[in-house]
């Protein structure tokens, strides 16, 4: 209710400034202690880890570590902070976020604009010991000579801190980036990141675009499976334009929210036939009710992710979503979210 009051106002202001805004709203918050016990039908274990609901809060929204436990206390099950870059990067020119409110979506080109490894591991130190399940998304800088270099030591300093590691290939904002999603060079890459982890490190999630043809689905599902990654987050946000009714259609950036719901779905069926469900999968864009998310877990999605939604839907969503899940699973039958992956 105090969201509905609140959006208004909030709308009123640049994008970026009314988000800077929610993360101190957020940081001010008291935190709450995270369970992560295994007994509730709607816990799942992913990738070795014992995740105490499905949901979680895609990458982009924490971009620094800043908030994890209170995102955690909305009700996610789990958190991805990032994308962390090894050092500071201020990300592409203003204005770079864009609400197309008519369509429920997003545009944005921020460029992985963060401040940099040493400033998000201090935070993410500082909170060891809470609990709860924070994944760090990891990028290039968009001037590095040697972006494998890049993840490889970022993985050195945010494996020990890190719930698990998503490398993010895939987005459409750092030039060049998503080229490291070509058959030759992603395999360097993740051998790169995986001799950095070491055996005793965390899982390493692959996060992926949906703009790929097939031939490059069947190549990261082969990868994904031959280096034993821990999962597949399908997808990042897409370069392609729908029919919009915004004005703001037109900018250029990664699209996100309503309208990439049908294509993110048709990915992650995609994935699913590509490795034969021999990998779990993270069902990332367009999500915004239980429903959608049901529809995710059902096409084959093990954990699924938000975080437009939550611009036109407010802090309460994730609570909505996390019970609407348990209703639909009673519904169609399943003691657990764990029988319902993939049972489309």
């Amino acid at each position: 209710m105090l969201f509905d009051l609140a959006r208004p106002a909030l709308f009123l202001l640049d994008p970026e400034r009314a988000h800077r805004l929610t993360i101190r709203v957020l940081a001010a918050a008291p935190w709450r202690a995270a369970s992560v016990s295994g007994s509730s039908p709607l816990s799942i274990r992913v990738a070795g880890l014992d995740f105490p609901n499905p949901l979680g809060m895609a990458a982009g929204f924490d971009k620094d570590a800043e908030v994890p436990d209170q995102l955690l206390g909305l009700g996610f099950g789990f958190t991805e902070v990032g994308s962390i870059t090894p050092r500071p990067q201020a990300g592409n020119p203003k204005p770079r976020l864009f609400r197309l409110v008519e369509d429920r979506a997003v545009i944005n080109r921020m460029g992985f604009n963060n401040g940099g490894a040493a400033s998000a591991r201090e935070r993410l130190a500082a909170r060891a010991g809470r609990g709860g399940i924070v994944g760090i998304n990891i990028g290039a800088n968009k001037d590095s000579e040697d972006r494998t270099a890049d993840y490889a030591a970022l993985t050195r300093v945010m494996a020990p801190l890190a719930s698990y590691l998503a490398v993010n290939i895939s987005s459409p904002n750092t030039p060049g980036l998503r080229a490291l999603q070509d058959q030759g060079a992603l395999t360097g890459l993740l051998d790169a990141v995986l001799d950095a982890r070491g055996e005793a490190g965390p899982p390493v999630f692959l996060k992926v675009a949906p703009d790929l043809e097939p031939a490059d689905i069947d190549a990261i599902a082969r990868i994904a499976l031959d280096k034993g990654l821990g999962a597949l987050i399908v997808s990042n946000t897409t370069i392609s334009r729908p029919p919009l009714a915004s004005r703001d259609a037109g900018e250029t950036g990664g699209l996100s929210g309503a309208p990439l719901r049908d294509l993110a779905q048709q990915r992650l069926r995609d994935f699913r036939k590509a490795t034969g469900g021999g990998l779990p999968l993270v069902g990332v864009g367009g999500i915004a009710s239980a429903e959608d998310a049901w529809a995710r877990i059902r096409a084959g999605a093990s954990l699924v992710q938000l975080y437009s939604a939550m611009v036109y839907e407010g802090p309460g969503l994730p609570r909505r979503i996390v019970k609407g899940l348990e209703r639909l699973m009673v519904r169609d039958g399943f003691a657990s979210i764990a029988e319902a992956v993939g049972t489309e």
